[in-house]
């Protein structure tokens, strides 16, 4: 069976497990304090041309969300989201989990509006019995979006901009960020999210790497004892050398990018033989996510041969499915896929 259900299905990049292997019997200090994560961090640091840029790396994207919503956040504040941020629901109440009370705004193909935005902060400060309410803390955002969209430059520096305006954090979920930054269709690019967020992750776990996501901040502004607060979470790992390696290689002569952009080549090839099909598509994705709406009656013909994301039901008789591609997807399965639609 070929599968286009996620782009975390693969295990890791060849350079990665050859890296790992050369490795393995060098002895190094634990938690992070090793020579492959600190060449790892001077190489992002290099990447965001952002000399400042404090780095963690975790294991996991909801250990990231988590734990830097929790340890940023005050215990009186909450996140803002869009209502299909991947913290509203998809993370099993992670940063609830931790105390803290996600905010739903209205999604726009993913997106929150930098108005929309403004005027929910506003309301709340407008409103005389705050005191006694949640306080919005932090804006959450991800790009690319849980449907595979993109902020354009302008609005991440409108969005920034009401941030700035309510001195309150803006953080970018970037577990897909490669193919975010090698899109056809973005004039976003890495410096730029070091300059406009205050903290973000580069995603390894869906973009060539076993696990791992290498949390960045960058206005100088590193929780107190972060270290400390990750060991409290359950999120620190003892062989931090594990997450060094695969980072350093990532950002070794540009793989990162290298393999988010044949993501973008392949879901390009996917695109045209879906348009080609005569598949109708939910929405315009120029990342390595597509969305196509399916009879349920194809679906079940579709899968018995191909793996494919579920993702919604408008109807009783068809289904939203995913189409993923990623850094490790291949000619043969997009024309293996072809034998089937």
């Amino acid at each position: 069976m070929v599968s286009f259900q996620s782009d975390y299905i693969m295990g890791a990049h060849p350079r990665i497990l050859e890296r790992l292997a050369e490795t393995n019997l060098t002895a190094t200090a634990g938690y992070g304090s090793d020579e492959f994560c600190e060449s790892a961090k001077k190489k992002i640091r290099t990447a965001c041309e952002c000399p400042e840029a404090d780095v963690w790396f975790l294991v996991g994207g909801t250990q990231s969300n988590a734990v830097v919503i929790s340890t940023v956040l005050q215990r009186f504040e909450g996140v803002i989201a869009a209502e299909t941020g991947h913290i509203g629901f998809h993370e099993a109440g992670a940063v609830e989990y931790t105390g803290h009370k996600v905010f739903l705004l209205p999604q726009h193909e993913g997106k929150i509006d930098a108005c929309e935005l403004d005027a929910y902060i506003k309301g709340f400060y407008g409103d005389a019995n705050n005191a006694h309410m949640v306080h919005p803390g932090m804006v959450y955002i991800s790009h690319p979006t849980e449907y595979g969209t993109l902020y354009s430059k302008d609005e991440l520096v409108r969005i920034g901009n009401v941030c700035r305006k309510y001195n309150i954090p803006l953080f970018l979920d970037g577990a897909r960020l490669g193919y975010g930054l090698m899109s056809y269709s973005t004039d976003v690019t890495l410096p730029d999210i070091a300059k406009l967020c205050d903290v973000f992750y580069i995603g390894g776990t869906k973009v060539g790497a076993l696990c791992g996501e290498a949390i960045v901040f960058t206005k100088n502004n590193t929780p107190s004892h972060f270290l400390t607060q990750i060991k409290q979470q359950g999120a620190l790992i003892a062989k931090g050398r594990l997450l060094g390696v695969q980072f350093d290689t990532l950002f070794t002569d540009d793989l990162y990018f290298e393999i988010s952009r044949h993501a973008i080549d392949m879901a390009e090839k996917l695109k045209k033989l879906l348009t080609d099909k005569g598949y109708t598509f939910y929405l315009d994705s120029p990342t390595n996510q597509q969305f196509v709406l399916i009879s349920d009656e194809k679906l079940r013909e579709i899968e018995k041969h191909v793996a494919v994301g579920f993702w919604e039901k408008p109807d009783s008789a068809h289904t939203v499915v995913r189409f993923a591609t990623s850094w490790a997807t291949t000619d043969e399965e997009i024309e293996e896929l072809a034998k089937y639609l």
